[in-house]
């Protein structure tokens, strides 16, 4: 009884944790800022590549924020993990080294 019941908890804890990751709609999105203008690729791309930056400044600055809401969708979406992947070096690219592929020669 006890087993199930804690099982229970897990499962209703586990449910509301990832309902409160779920994406919502950006009501700001489409919307001009302050300067007249809507983020795209080219922003989203400057903004991905310098937010672990601004990550660490932003934890001593409460103005700051890494990800721009005013955007145009998916083109700001793709600019700005495109620009974080290459900042962050892409990953994969050594994966079959440290599980010994290469190393041996296979193709």
């Amino acid at each position: 009884m006890k087993s199930s019941l804690a099982l229970l908890v897990l499962v209703l804890f586990l449910v509301s944790t990832l309902a409160g990751c779920a994406p919502s709609p950006n009501p700001s999105k489409g919307i001009v800022r302050e300067h007249n203008t809507i983020a795209g690729f080219w922003l989203g791309l400057w903004h991905g590549f310098i937010a672990p930056i601004v990550l660490v400044v932003s934890l001593f600055k409460s103005d700051l924020n890494i990800y721009e809401v005013h955007n145009n969708g998916a083109w700001y979406n793709f600019g700005f993990l495109f620009g974080l992947t290459c900042f962050l070096g892409g990953g994969g690219n050594r994966a079959g080294v440290k599980c010994g592929r290469l190393a041996k020669g296979a193709k």
